[in-house]
């Protein structure tokens, strides 16, 4: 860990842009990053990127040692939806991180990946082939490129919102609507550094869904489909109209149905081939634990006087 400290002498219009004057070492990026994580404070105060520093503010700033990741091949189960010589899809199991990242350095999908195939090389080495990403504990379709002209032509296809991702949710409470559109920009939580919330200076984030079943006041399932992609933007949108994910343990409450985090699938991908144009859909079953939570709400909810019930945690 490293730490520098300087004193303003003249001010200037923005603080991540006067500490990357300050530091050429540093980038912009990763001043903003440095700032937004905490790692900079102004008179013992964390302040924003657009702050407007004074003459005699005491700037320090805490570097973390980065923490070196190799990737290793790993012979681990993966299950293939469809593959060719650009393109991979899986379907990624609950309870597995996509890639690398302090703390989760191994058994991820992409050590996976790198036992199975080539990946594009583009994304930097502790991405190879990721396009796009879905949580630790949501399970579903996943498109991987394997060569670098597919991972352009994937990424371009989100930034143009042509490719098609539809997620299954089970929420908290009874969605009287039978769909509707949030429309929410998303960013890091003010209060919580390890969560997201819907906050005025994030980044523009639409969400649309569409009721599938209720079952009574207590729970619904929706499909949601993405508009954009911003980290943990369902989780975050329910949360925001007061239907929070069935099981989620950062955005939900303490009280839900047992599981293995939140009910959220990514069952349905379309995309257009990187190389040939054609139009490729793809379609995921429920993991076992989910149909099984399904299966019971609906015998449970199919009659007021049933006996049955979902044991809670409380």
């Amino acid at each position: 860990m490293e730490t520098r400290q300087f004193t303003v002498e003249q001010p200037t219009e923005r603080l991540d842009k006067l500490i990357a004057e300050h530091f050429p070492d540093l980038s912009r990026s990763r001043v903003v990053k440095l700032i937004k994580n905490g790692a900079v404070v102004v008179n013992h105060q964390v302040e924003k990127p657009k702050y407007q520093p004074h003459v005699h503010d005491e700037i320090t700033i805490t570097i973390p040692t980065p923490q070196k990741l190799d990737l290793e091949p790993e012979a681990l189960p993966l299950d293939v939806v469809y593959e060719d010589d650009q393109v991979l899809v899986v379907n990624k199991p609950q309870g597995m991180v996509v890639h690398p990242a302090p703390g989760h350095p191994n058994h991820t999908l992409v050590n996976a990946l790198l036992a199975h195939t080539n990946l594009a090389t583009i994304n930097g080495t502790i991405r190879p082939g990721i396009v796009h990403r879905i949580d630790k504990d949501t399970s579903g379709l996943l498109m991987v490129a394997k060569t670098d002209v597919a991972q352009q032509s994937l990424t371009q296809q989100l930034k143009e919102k042509s490719s098609r991702r539809k997620y299954l949710a089970l929420v908290h409470g009874q969605i009287k609507e039978p769909a509707g559109t949030i429309s929410a920009p998303v960013g890091r939580s003010p209060k919580d550094r390890k969560k997201q919330a819907v906050v005025a200076n994030g980044r523009s984030a639409v969400t649309h869904f569409k009721v599938l079943e209720r079952f009574g006041s207590d729970y619904t399932l929706v499909e949601c489909q993405l508009e954009t992609g911003r980290t943990h933007q369902i989780r975050v949108h329910m949360q925001y109209i007061n239907h929070p994910l069935v099981g989620d343990p950062l955005y939900g409450p303490k009280k839900t149905i047992k599981g293995h985090g939140q009910f959220l699938h990514a069952a349905e991908l379309g995309f257009q081939h990187p190389t040939t144009g054609a139009e490729l859909d793809f379609t995921s079953p429920v993991p076992p634990i989910f149909q099984a939570t399904l299966t019971t709400l609906k015998k449970k909810y199919s009659t007021s006087h049933s006996e049955e019930d979902i044991s809670h945690e409380q």
